[in-house]
């Protein structure tokens, strides 16, 4: 078995506020923030203290040392001096060119494609039109217009922010037309906000993390463009900038002359002002996909494990999986123990429930047992066995790569939740069946790979026909059942299924469910069924396993759950949903029940006596609703008839 060693979990704590928009502090942020600081405060305070750049001296190409820490240059200039003062001219074309780029890509990406329309079109065509054009080029064809002597700071700043606004006007668009169609922006638009409102309150916070990034973007493209323009001679002629002290370098022969010390600062302080931009840039993303944040920085040594089969233990010996003393942590800031030394035993046929609230740990237990966890998260003790038909014993933690691959879909397969997720939906159903087969099975032949779709299809009720559909020409219930047919194409001997009945109404869900009992009885495979709905556990479950904070607080079969429910909080769960029949609170009962008169016995999954249950298995009756008016008059008072609606 795998035993992995034990975590130590420090208790999270959220970030809320002002704080969650801010980057995680990092070492690179760190390093970034220095940088840049250190950078920016040298072309603000250097000019101040550092005396005249632009002083003459007949001292030309003096070496670093003594009164010039820098050297000169040809005409004796103070290099220190200059690269101060070059600096600022860096720093404020860098500024003035982020702040105009940003506002041009804000007006055409953000209000453009809130008001949609032609507005919208216009502008997205502009911006396509300005993206397609070489940049570089532009500029330098713009620049070259310019008369010399009226190329300065601002106009070089006007030409570069023109022409590179418009890459982020198109991820800000796309960014918009996203979020304008949000239930919030609805409702904002209902309460009577005005357009202004709607833009700055409901969607511009949305989007800051993205304005700041793509604001620190045109900064970098702002100072590397204008150090290319001066160094050809097409720059600011009445400003001192890293790129004008690049150019009297190139035409003082500086390289040849080997007076390093007069090219080399410059394109020293553009490097590494760049690469702390860039490492503030990299923290800002994490704002953008917070999944950025969990990444480990340093993963834990994994003891080496050993695949294949293992020591025969003390299982159940109808048990076709193990779980025993499982724990799984995220590794985040402040590790999460989502779950927490959980055991479980499925046997062969039968249907396993798995209940408790949203955030629990009952997906993440389903990954970790399928091997489907990544990073952050990360099982730290407790083994998953599974005890196939031919007698063996597999250590699922301990298979690789390979071995893990043939393991899935042809022993244990999972039904996602959101079918319309798992699905994708720009392939037809048959394409995304036929690839499970084409994967498993390579000697398969078309035709042999057509026939088994089609035998899965009618298995879960499907119209033969729906091979050639796509997923969205499809109802959520059909769209479910063609899930459930792809977990079945191999055979698997044990299917988890993640919620699914999610989004699904009371009929197509109960459908569902006669579907999954149907199945179970003729194939015999064993299904972890893992729901928020107690209740309907209740109908359909063998045994049920009660989640709480990554817990099993409660493993008992469905009937001692229903009858003398043993934790608190399974009572509780019990007592939030209200019944049409009795009070709040009358799935719960205690001490010996008798059944109601002709009531199926328990034992054949579910509990008997339930309100509409359990399940039957077996074809949902087909047929035409009756017509006919509706009766009219009061509607009959008293308590509802035994199999009403729960």
């Amino acid at each position: 078995m795998t035993n992995l060693s034990p975590a130590t979990v420090v208790p999270p704590r959220g970030r809320s506020g002002l704080r969650s928009m801010l980057p995680r502090w990092s070492p690179k942020l760190g390093i970034g923030l220095a940088l840049i600081v250190a950078i920016t405060l040298f072309g603000l305070v250097g000019p101040l203290l550092l005396g005249d750049p632009n002083l003459i001296r007949d001292l030309g190409l003096t070496s670093p040392g003594g009164e010039f820490l820098l050297g000169t240059t040809l005409t004796g200039q103070d290099v220190l001096a200059q690269l101060a003062s070059a600096t600022r001219g860096s720093l404020y074309i860098g500024l003035l060119v982020g702040v105009m780029a940003t506002v041009l890509s804000a007006l055409f990406g953000i209000i453009g494609s809130y008001v949609g329309g032609y507005v919208d079109e216009a502008f997205s065509l502009f911006s396509n039109v300005m993206l397609v054009i070489p940049g570089l080029p532009l500029v330098i064809v713009i620049s070259a217009f310019v008369p010399a002597d009226q190329r300065g700071s601002w106009t070089i700043a006007v030409v570069l922010a023109i022409t590179g606004w418009a890459a982020s006007a198109r991820v800000l668009r796309a960014q918009t037309l996203s979020l304008r169609n949000r239930d919030y922006v609805a409702a904002a638009k209902v309460s009577g906000e005005k357009p202004w409102r709607v833009i700055t309150v409901e969607i511009l916070p949305n989007l800051l993390p993205l304005l700041a990034s793509q604001f620190v973007f045109a900064v970098i493209y702002a100072i590397l463009s204008e150090a290319g323009l001066s160094f050809l001679g097409l720059g600011a002629s009445n400003s001192s900038t890293l790129g004008t002290m690049l150019y009297y370098a190139q035409n003082g022969f500086a390289l040849q002359r080997e007076a390093w010390w007069w090219f080399v600062p410059p394109g020293l302080v553009i490097a590494l002002f760049g690469c702390g931009l860039s490492l503030v840039n990299f923290s800002i993303d994490e704002i953008i996909n917070p999944k950025l944040r969990d990444i480990p920085r340093r993963r834990a040594a994994e003891p080496d494990r050993a695949a294949g089969p293992v020591a025969s233990t003390d299982a159940d010996a109808d048990a076709v999986m193990t779980v025993r003393d499982l724990s799984v942590v995220y590794r985040v800031g402040t590790p999460v123990h989502a779950v927490k030394d959980v055991s479980l035993t499925l046997r062969r046929g039968e249907i396993l429930g798995l209940a408790g609230e949203s955030g629990c740990g009952k997906s993440t237990l389903a990954y970790a047992i399928n091997r489907l966890h990544r990073p952050p998260a990360e099982v730290t003790t407790g083994s998953v066995t599974f005890h196939d038909r031919d007698g063996d014993d597999l250590d699922v933690l301990a298979l690789g790569p390979g071995e893990l691959r043939e393991f899935r879909w042809s022993k244990l397969s999972m039904v996602f939740q959101g079918a319309m997720n798992a699905l994708n939906p720009v392939i037809t159903v048959r394409a995304q069946l036929e690839d499970v087969l084409t994967t498993h099975r390579p000697g398969m032949t078309g035709a042999q790979r057509r026939a088994r779709c089609e035998e899965v299809l009618r298995l879960v009720g499907v119209d033969v026909r729906r091979l050639r559909s796509y997923p969205h020409e499809l109802s959520g219930g059909m769209r479910q059942r063609v899930v459930i047919a792809m977990a079945l194409l191999l055979d698997p001997q044990v299917m988890i299924m993640d919620e699914p009945t999610t989004a699904l109404d009371v009929v197509v869900q109960r459908g569902i469910l006669r579907e999954i009992l149907r199945l179970r009885d003729e194939i015999g495979f064993a299904v972890l069924f893992i729901t928020h709905d107690l209740p309907l556990l209740l109908e359909l479950a063998d045994r049920i396993a009660v989640m709480k904070d990554g817990e099993v607080v409660e493993y008992a079969t469905a009937e001692e759950v229903y009858a003398r429910p043993a934790h608190p909080y399974t009572r509780e769960l019990l007592e939030s949903f209200p019944s049409l029949t009795g009070e709040r609170g009358a799935f719960v009962r205690t001490g010996d029940r008798a059944e109601p008169a002709g009531a199926e016995p328990a034992g054949a999954g579910g509990v008997a006596g339930l309100p509409g249950g359990p399940i039957p298995s077996g074809p949902i009756p087909s047929g035409p609703i009756p017509s006919g008016p509706i009766p009219s008059g009061p509607i009959p008072s008293g308590p509802t008839p035994s199999g009403g609606v729960r």
